[in-house]
């Protein structure tokens, strides 16, 4: 009877004895149980009397380091014996989710974390789903006011989806997830645009509906689909959907925050909710003041190696700057429509938002029309307002403008805009600043649209290359260039140039609008990577060791069945086909051309470029992005060395662009520096400008290269570990009237004879070691 007792109160003995055997212990399990339920109930049917003396029974026992026999502990011993008896705790899972989601409220924060401890614990354990897991905890993050109880509920729903997709992509969890996200985003997006600016920034939840309106659960279906996309653990098309679909939210933070997905930039509202300090800048040179300055100690070091790393990271990021989501944008279902939604977006709330969040609107509409090629051409009327030299962000406004023309833009929705940049920009009577801005802007929307000048004022605008600004010169002399490149015939006979000159006597002309001269028949470069590939199946034959090629192509995966097993001999194999007699892969119009471009070089001149010859090494082989990256290498290597062997202006500016190209689209996106423009491009060389703390810190590191020391070397010539005088041969050099006031010299002035002779034997007594 006492043991009976004494086991039913001792939960953790208990639990340790149904562990060892279930089936006795099972009328003991079942009386817990049964006093789990009834408690469970008492608080279901009128939690505020219960409220009190809930939290007080879990304070005073917590304070005793006792068991909680109501709530925490009885959790926690079905959950642990949960396993032996499946028929009994069937419901187990669904009472704690029901008290979670029903009776949130009125829980305290500690059984809170229990509660969601312990259905963490049946998922680990197989008892419940990752999906039923992830059900419950995703209405609890906008409800949810502590911080660290937040911060739990965050980090578990990111894990558990990532160790679901670790091995292989888990398709049924993924679907189901964004199924959930795509709800609690559509559940506000019946609301009132607020906007943010004036008196509706401060009143952003008027209405009753509670978190739907308020964003607060469209925020969080953004901000995890965000970390999902930059931990890379979703990277189709249906997680782009959910973040597109925020960015007509009527809350605008949430607007916010998923513009930023697409501009790239993590600027936005989402770390409003988050409580890490990651915006906050680290001071390094504070730090390792402070750490020589304090008690050297183990964790120091450890915090002290984590903040550098922490700035480390804040450097690189800040270097980098933001660059623009494009496997994101080009992701996007049905961008036309997209972007039209974006428009009227724009044009219908413009009363109702800021100046920085319809720059941010504009930054994407303009994007997604470029790498698309849409044509929204209110677009282009709505902008004209805002091409004034005192408009604030005018660089932004210019470079959106610019961004959004390309091949296919109408050249009439483009003139207005052109010769409002030329009358606000291009006078007189603004600085040098002003007009190289404004031309710098027209030469980028006529590199994407030349048809969008007019001859008349082509010639106003490059008449400013006589100018005394070297920056407004340079502006106007690209200009000028360009047009000697893409259409002479719009400048005057002695503007054109040389070449532009000798080809329009050969009868060169350029294309009209929406007319294709000739169609694509190869890739740009592709010879050069059949032949890089060549020399390396050679070389791979010649030794018979695979091994280095593997290595040597870690990371790329570019290798591909066909270009193995078309290269066993190490060399190119001449096959003839009768079908391909009607085939015409010449650029020229001779008869010739076919013969040139079925010419093969022999095996021992090693990789070259042939004239007008076109690869066939896509009809066997899918390219991947690695493919194309290397294409974008052996380019620059190419232009690199007819820079080398003189290739004149035209080849220099081709490597300039080349490298351009390759700094602006990490993933080898030829048409990204056409399409993407920043303010640098439009604002154009300035004066220097001063230079930083760490740059002058740089600075100063180049200068002293080869140099072994710096400073004084006093005190430092004899000595194992440098370091400077001590402060009694400092005060040997003294001046007398300093230390006449001191402390020592009074001090000996109001000695006694005594003090006196103690001092004298204490110096005969050391004199006398000393020799000795």
């Amino acid at each position: 009877m006492v043991r009976g007792l004494l086991r039913t109160s001792n939960l953790p003995q208990l639990q340790n004895l149904i562990k060892r055997d279930p089936v006795s212990y099972k009328e003991e399990f079942l009386q817990q149980w049964n006093h789990y339920n009834s408690i469970r109930q008492i608080f279901q049917i009128n939690p505020d009397e219960q409220t009190s003396h809930f939290r007080e029974l879990v304070t005073f026992i917590s304070q005793a380091r006792g068991l909680f026999i109501y709530a925490k502990p009885i959790h926690q011993i079905i959950h642990q014996v949960a396993k032996f008896y499946p028929a009994e705790t069937s419901e187990f899972p669904s009472h704690l989710s029901c008290l979670l989601l029903e009776s949130y409220g009125s829980l305290s924060p500690d059984i809170r974390h229990s509660l969601i401890q312990n259905l963490v614990m049946l998922k680990n354990k197989g008892v419940i789903t990752s999906f039923d897991l992830l059900k419950t905890l995703f209405p609890l993050l906008p409800r949810t006011t502590s911080s660290s109880l937040r911060g739990v509920i965050r980090k578990t729903i990111l894990t558990d989806i990532k160790t679901a997709n670790q091995r292989t992509k888990n398709h049924k969890l993924n679907r189901a997830v964004q199924a959930m996200l795509f709800g609690m985003l559509e559940r506000g997006m019946g609301g009132t645009v607020l906007g943010d600016k004036g008196k509706l920034r401060s009143n952003p939840n008027t209405s009753a509906e509670g978190l739907s309106n308020s964003g607060d659960e469209a925020m969080w279906a953004v901000v995890l689909t965000k970390e999902l996309w930059k931990k890379g653990i979703w990277d189709d098309a249906k997680s782009v959907a959910i973040v597109a679909l925020g960015c007509f939210h009527p809350v605008t933070k949430v607007q916010s925050a998923s513009l930023h997905f697409f501009l790239g930039s993590d600027e936005g509202s989402e770390d409003s909710q988050d409580e890490s300090d990651d915006g906050q800048t680290i001071d390094v040179k504070s730090l390792e003041h402070k750490r020589e300055v304090k008690k050297k100690t183990r964790s120091g070091d450890k915090k002290l190696r984590r903040m550098l790393k922490t700035a480390s990271k804040q450097r690189k990021r800040k270097d980098t700057g933001n660059t623009p989501n494009f496997p994101a944008i080009e992701l996007l279902h049905d961008p036309q429509t997209f972007g039209e939604k974006l428009y009227d977006l724009l044009q219908k709330y413009d009363a109702r938002f800021s100046l920085d969040h319809k720059i941010l609107i504009m930054q994407l509409l303009g994007r997604v029309t470029a790498l698309h090629q849409l044509t929204i051409l209110g677009f282009y009327t709505y902008v004209l307002k805002y091409l004034t030299h005192h408009q604030l962000r005018a660089p932004t406004i210019l470079a959106v403008l610019a961004q959004s023309a390309h091949a296919l833009t109408p050249p009439d929705a483009l003139i207005p805009a052109v010769r409002k940049l030329a009358h606000e920009f291009v006078h007189p009577g603004v600085g040098p600043e002003v007009v190289t801005a404004g031309l710098n802007a027209i030469r980028e929307i006529c590199c994407r649209q030349p048809w969008a000048m007019e001859e008349d004022l082509l010639g106003d605008l490059i008449a400013y290359r006589k100018s005394r600004d070297k920056a407004v010169m340079g502006a106007a002399r690209g200009l000028l260039q360009l047009y000697r490149d893409v259409n002479p015939s719009m400048l005057k006979r002695r503007e054109r140039g040389k070449t532009a000159s000798m080809g329009m006597a050969q009868g060169a002309q350029p294309a009209p609008f929406g007319y294709v001269e000739k169609p694509a028949v190869d890739i740009e470069g592709l010879t050069l990577l059949e032949d890089h590939l060549r020399a390396i199946h050679g070389e791979v034959g010649a030794s018979g060791n695979g091994e280095e090629d593997e290595e040597a192509w870690e990371g790329w995966e570019i290798q591909s069945e066909s270009s193995n097993d078309s290269s066993d001999s190490g060399g190119w194999i001449g096959v003839e086909s009768d079908g391909e007699d009607h085939l015409s892969i010449s650029d020229s119009d001779g008869d010739g051309g076919d013969e040139k471009s079925r010419t093969k070089l022999p095996e021992n001149d090693g990789p070259s470029i042939e004239v007008n010859r076109t690869s066939t090494l896509a009809t066997t082989k899918i390219l991947t992005p690695a493919d194309f990256a290397l294409i974008n290498d052996l380019r620059i290597q190419a232009a690199t060395k007819v820079v080398e062997n003189g290739g004149g202006t035209a080849a220099k500016r081709k490597l300039a662009s080349l490298e351009a190209a390759k700094k602006a689209a990490p993933y080898g996106a030829d048409d990204a520096p056409a399409a993407f423009v920043s303010e640098s491009d439009i604002l154009g060389p300035r004066k220097k400008a001063k230079a930083d703390y760490e740059e002058r810190m740089a600075s100063i590191a180049r200068g002293r290269e080869g140099r072994e020391k710096f400073g004084s070397l006093k005190g430092k010539r004899k000595k194992e570990t440098p370091s400077s005088s001590t402060n009694r041969e400092k005060a040997r050099n003294k001046p007398i009237m300093m230390i006449m006031g001191s402390k020592g010299v009074r001090g000996k002035k109001k000695q006694s004879l005594r003090e006196k002779q103690k001092r004298l034997r204490a110096h005969i007594e050391r004199a006398k070691k000393a020799h000795h």
